[in-house]
């Protein structure tokens, strides 16, 4: 066996170093070593690996060139060969370099260029001149060909030309006018252009109809004639590959959208076989068939996945690619032999961490034409199935990951969630209705004041057994927060089926619970109901208006239910009654504000505060700010309730900052109603003087789907606000529209990621990768990141890892009334002075 080849991949760009480390990688045969920047590259070569060729990103980065000056200061790399990785725009060859290549012929070409600038000579030296390089006038990937003139002989040719041409002889030597056959009875020679329609023809009669750009250049001093040629077949294959990758995301996660997936595959594809295996890492039960598709004529015996080499190989972590007559992969496998395969693929399912799941099958029973565009959406296709048994074990695990509630042992809100999404994607499949019940306690806050903790924990586990003895073995039932309850009821016939569970649930809790000592406690729930898809047809609306409809049944004396009123006098007969309860809500002290720490990622420690309005309604009890906020905006009484909110919440910091003097930011929300007041940053300046807080302390936050074409000046008013001293952050980041030049005109010091993403971390593997991109992408902007709604261990060990700066959520610290912050403050302070106690 020959050495591997040492590989150092040096570029800046993390897309870059990504394409060029999985090409190789692909390809085998290599050591591969990369480096960022001009520091890191000089820390790697002070180890003096073997290297052979060196891989560069040639996009003009000052760093690049720093980079290659400290590579050729080490006697040892002072002539090792450069391979330049270009963008796609037609330009001048890179000086220096042995060889290059596009960025989008990384996948394809780069194998191929590494090991032939072993071979090739030295560049022209510096100071010479530098004749440039003709192919720049092409597109990357083309089938090109150079033939001299007059007579048009074809003096040199491409890779992507030999595999047209493959098994007949080399294409040196034919004549241009015999090769590519010009539409319209055209002769050669004609002027440059692009996009003449022609025809390549083989020898073996075969034709491939296509493109052609043409450009006549002087090589060295000798008159060329230089022809691009592009298949169009590869453009229809690509086109439907492209289909396929975009209708994947419509599949489900679980067995059977895996098994809907790979029938797509090979329907948009032309396979023959499809198949999908899960083998986890921790299961003892060898892989297991998933989804498994023949679409071939008759019928096959498929041997058992314990004795198949080759998908030994594939579940060791090894891509096994033989998709064209040219591979010399090895066909002698009992699988293949089965399934009489010609061509075929078996690529390992990988996690984040590149840790093996399972692996897919994709072959046909004769060799095809499409070979490179087939095995890049088969690529990009193992990502949407990875993902899928990802989900798939964490459903398993659901205990383990964090998806059950530990008190209850009902499924909590991640794992509500996505069973929600679940059913909306099946009932929009097969047409059925199905209802969302949200159900809450009734004055379960004074139960846990006057009875305490450990009793409204008691009535939580019994209300859970009760809801669980009310419906039936389909149905779903979760803790979605505190004292609320969540419900899906599938296969609806008739709403009445329902109404009678809502009643049975209603009647299930008025039945007084027995308490430890003997007594017994009376609890009762008022429930909302909302139908899938009259009132709504996604979840987040669909509990949205059973969250209504429950508050409608609190309005009617509690213990009851009722179903979202989408009627619109009924709707706006209740917002009417509850505008005008808010309006009386600051005059009657009902408003309350809460704190919720901010904590540092590494140490924990809390370093700001998010302040948050609360309604405590002497009759309906403690009303969610997502109910009564958009009221308070609607009406226009969120500007006096947020100005009260302002003041509060900067006069209490300020009493803290006096008592504890830990210089907690404070973090208060601004609407857009808010924004849109001319005298904004006069009122912030006011509170700010009289409650005498630094400016430095407090951050506003402004929502991402914040507009300045919904709001005029606002870029204005938040340089007025930043002006004064006051920090600005933008919140609920990734689920507006704002685009990155937006985003960089706002005077924004730090970002918020919307919880949303956060809580599908460990579940969602697209939220996962929205989140490091979001983090990644604040701190190239140079600003800080936030991460809210950090609920369980794994978001706190993901979100560290990725060098989020600070958190936010349950894990740490509900939102808390005044006195209980003060008293979190109190215990931190008490913890820190005996920690200084204690000798060294």
């Amino acid at each position: 066996m020959t050495e591997p080849l040492g590989v150092l991949i040096f570029t800046p760009r993390r897309d870059v170093r990504r394409a060029v480390f999985d090409a190789l990688d692909l390809d085998g045969g290599f050591v591969l070593l990369s480096a960022r920047d001009s520091a890191q590259l000089e820390t790697l070569l002070a180890d003096a690996p073997p290297l052979h060729v060196v891989v560069v990103g040639a996009d003009g980065n000052p760093e690049v060139t720093r980079g290659l000056r400290i590579l050729r200061s080490f006697p040892a790399y002072a002539s090792l060969p450069l391979v330049h990785v270009v963008d796609d725009t037609p330009g001048v060859a890179p000086e220096g370099a042995i060889d290059w290549l596009r960025e989008s012929a990384i996948p394809t070409e780069l194998a191929q260029r590494v090991r032939a600038a072993l071979d090739a000579p030295p560049p022209t030296s510096v100071g010479g001149p530098v004749q440039p390089d003709w192919r720049f006038a092409f597109d990357a990937g083309a089938a090109w060909v150079v033939a001299s003139t007059p007579d048009g002989c074809i003096v040199e040719s491409g890779a992507a030309m030999e595999r047209l041409c493959a098994a007949e002889g080399p294409v040196q030597g034919r004549l241009l006018q015999e090769l590519i056959v010009l539409a319209d009875g055209a002769t050669w020679p004609v002027p440059d252009g692009d996009g003449l329609a022609c025809t390549l023809r083989r020898r073996d009669g075969g034709e491939i109809v296509g493109e052609a750009d043409v450009r006549h250049v002087v090589d060295r001093g000798q008159h060329r004639i230089a022809v691009a040629f592009r298949d169009l077949r590869s453009a229809d294959s690509a086109q439907r590959a492209l289909a396929l990758l975009a209708s994947l995301e419509g599949c489900q996660s679980d067995d059977e959208g895996i098994g809907e997936a790979a029938a797509m595959i090979a329907d948009v594809l032309d396979l023959d076989v499809v198949a999908v295996w899960s083998a986890l890492p921790e299961s003892e039960l060898g892989p297991e068939v998933v989804a498994r598709i023949w679409n071939a004529p008759g019928q096959v015996e498929w041997p058992d996945a314990s004795d198949l080499p080759l998908l030994k190989i594939c579940l060791g972590g090894e891509s096994l690619l033989s998709l064209d007559a040219t591979s010399d992969l090895p066909m002698g496998d009992p699988l293949i032999e089965a399934l009489g395969l010609r061509s075929y693929v078996l690529l390992p399912l990988l996690d984040e961490r590149r840790n093996v799941l399972g692996a897919l099958l994709a072959g046909r029973r004769r060799h095809g034409s499409d070979a490179r565009v087939l095995g890049l959406a088969l690529r990009a296709a193992t990502a949407r199935f990875a993902s899928a048994l990802e989900l798939r074990r964490a459903r398993e695990q659901g205990r383990v990951r964090g998806l059950i509630d530990t008190l209850t042992g009902l499924p909590n809100r991640l794992l509500f969630n996505d069973r929600l999404e679940t059913t909306i994607r099946e009932a929009e499949r097969t047409g059925e209705c199905f209802a969302t019940l949200l159900v809450d306690l009734d004055r379960f806050k004074s139960i846990n004041e006057t009875l305490g903790h450990a009793v409204g924990d008691k009535v939580l586990v019994s209300v859970a057994k009760r809801l669980r003895a009310s419906v039936r073995a389909s149905d779903t039932i979760a803790r979605y927060a505190g004292d609320e309850f969540t419900m899906i009821l599938r296969h609806i016939i008739q709403r009445d089926d329902v109404l009678r569970i809502a009643e049975k649930v209603v009647q299930a809790m008025e039945v007084p619970l027995s308490l430890d000592d003997g007594s017994e406690l009376q609890a009762t729930v008022s429930v909302g109901i909302s139908y899938f898809p009259d009132d709504a047809v996604e979840g987040e609306l669909l509990l949205r208006h059973a969250d209504e409809a429950m508050y409608g049944a609190k309005s009617l004396g509690r213990n009851n239910y009722q179903v979202y009123a989408n009627n619109v006098d009924a709707t706006q007969q209740q917002q009417t009654e509850l505008k005008a309860r808010l309006r009386h809500a600051v005059r009657n002290d009902e408003l309350r504000v809460f704190y919720q720490p901010q904590v540092e990622a590494s140490s924990e420690d809390i370093v700001g505060m998010e302040a948050l309005v609360r309604w405590e309604h002497p009759e309906l009890g403690m009303i969610s700010p997502a109910f009564f906020i958009p009221l308070a905006e609607a009406s226009g009484l969120i500007v006096p309730i947020g100005e009260w909110v302002l003041r509060t919440a900067c006069a209490q910091a300020k009493a803290w900052e006096s008592r504890y003097g830990l210089g907690l930011r404070l973090g208060v929300n601004l609407s857009a109603v808010q924004l849109m007041q001319s005298n904004l940053a006069s009122v912030v300046a006011t509170v700010l003087r009289d409650t005498g807080l630094d400016p430095h302390q407090l951050e506003l936050e402004v929502t991402e789907s914040i507009s300045v074409k919904t709001v005029p000046h606002l870029v204005e008013t938040l340089d007025a606000l930043h002006a004064m001293g006051c920090r600005i952050a933008i919140d609920d980041f990734g689920t507006g529209a704002a685009s990155l030049d937006y985003l960089r005109r706002l005077p924004a010091d730090r970002i918020k990621i919307d919880q949303s993403f956060v809580r599908n971390i460990g579940v969602d593997p697209d939220d996962e990768a929205i989140v490091r991109a979001t983090i990644e992408m604040a701190h190239h902007l140079k600003r800080g990141v936030v991460a809210e709604g950090v609920e369980i261990e794994q978001h706190l060990q993901f979100l560290r890892m990725n060098g989020c700066d600070e958190l936010q959520g349950y894990l740490f610290c509900r939102p808390l009334p005044t006195p209980a912050f003060d008293k979190l403050l109190a215990e931190r302070e008490r913890l820190v002075n005996e920690g200084r106690a204690v000798p060294a």
